[in-house]
């Protein structure tokens, strides 16, 4: 039976370290098609330090249960110096927020640069899989307190974004850019609980996303945020994998590309649903900068529901606290 945050082997709240620093080298082996790290191992890391925060708070295995809006700004080069800190800002009965940052910069010395900043919700499990609490996060500091109603103020935004996206349907009648790749988990994708890390689940999705967005604009492609990543359920070894990229809108220059993953055994035939969000694509220039983009027209009913869908999202990300609307949202008019 897992331990609860009564459970004497816990421990009480105060004796816990609600951060972990991971540091390491980028290494050659991290880079991918853009030339710099790509957004997908950045995601990794963000899982695997959150990870780590997560399992010294609760003292049981954890699972991901959600990615917040992460914006890519900066990218991390290969030979950086990189941190990731992950830092528990609020608890659930068994949930906790952890606020994860990627920074890099040189080894020989110097300030790191913030790349990232997102926040991830981890669940405490027992061995049967079910919930179990954990400690309760209590802010000490003034930092602490504010880092705390953060979280708390995203979670209303973060319930209406996932509604929103459940309540989609995607079907052939969508006439978007749209590429579906297909392969089995694989031993080396396991993670401590013996089922899929996260973030390899988040590298996949980085992975479809640069396909579509690549094959819709005809050029390299990165990842500029990455955001609602909701995981409904386990993905084992094993298991065949689907992940479906499709372009559900187009701003100045972002590509918004709906991703999907589904799961199954092969010896089957349904795969369900495992992973969802939305990842914003951009087409850089020689020097690295944003280019516009052709724009996407829908065309059908599907495609003018899920342009719209994809508007409200930007709309309800824009409540949130230190959000804005992007210029182009207030200026554009939507198709009829």
């Amino acid at each position: 039976m897992a331990p609860s945050a009564s459970d004497p082997a816990v421990g009480d709240a105060s004796t816990l370290n609600p951060e972990v620093t991971l540091r390491f080298l980028a290494a050659p082996t991290d880079v991918g098609h853009s030339g710099s790290v790509d957004a997908g191992t950045v995601l990794e890391w963000v899982d695997k330090a959150a990870y780590a925060a997560a399992v010294g708070w609760a003292k049981t295995y954890c699972v991901t249960a959600y990615v917040g809006n992460i914006h890519f700004a900066d990218p991390v080069n290969v030979g950086d110096l990189v941190e990731v800190t992950a830092t528990i800002v609020y608890t659930g009965r068994s949930s906790m927020h952890i606020r994860t940052v990627v920074s890099s910069g040189d080894p020989k010395g110097g300030t790191p640069t913030m790349r990232s900043d997102c926040l991830v919700i981890f669940v405490a499990v027992g061995a049967d899989g079910r919930p179990v609490e954990v400690p309760s996060f209590m802010p000490r500091t003034e930092a602490e307190r504010q880092a705390e109603a953060l979280a708390v103020a995203r979670i209303a935004v973060r319930n209406e974004i996932v509604e929103s996206m459940r309540q989609q349907e995607y079907t052939d009648a969508g006439t978007s850019e749209r590429v579906v790749l297909r392969f089995l988990a694989a031993p080396t994708d396991v993670n401590w609980g013996g089922k899929v890390h996260g973030g390899t689940v988040m590298k996949w999705i980085d992975e479809a996303a640069y396909v579509c967005s690549a094959r819709y604009c005809g050029r390299d492609t990165v990842a500029v945020f990455s955001g609602g990543v909701r995981f409904y359920r386990p993905l084992l070894i094993g298991d065949v994998v689907e992940v479906e990229a499709r372009l559900v809108y187009t701003g100045n220059k972002g590509m918004h590309i709906a991703v999907h993953v589904r799961s199954g055994s092969p010896r089957g035939h349904e795969l369900e649903l495992t992973t969802y969000c939305l990842t914003v694509m951009v087409a850089r220039d020689e020097a690295g900068a944003a280019i516009p983009i052709e724009p996407w027209v829908p065309v059908s009913d599907e495609d003018r529901r899920l342009w719209n869908h994809a508007r409200e999202l930007l709309e309800i990300r824009g409540r949130a606290p230190g959000n804005r609307l992007p210029n182009h949202l207030l200026a554009a008019n939507g198709p009829s």
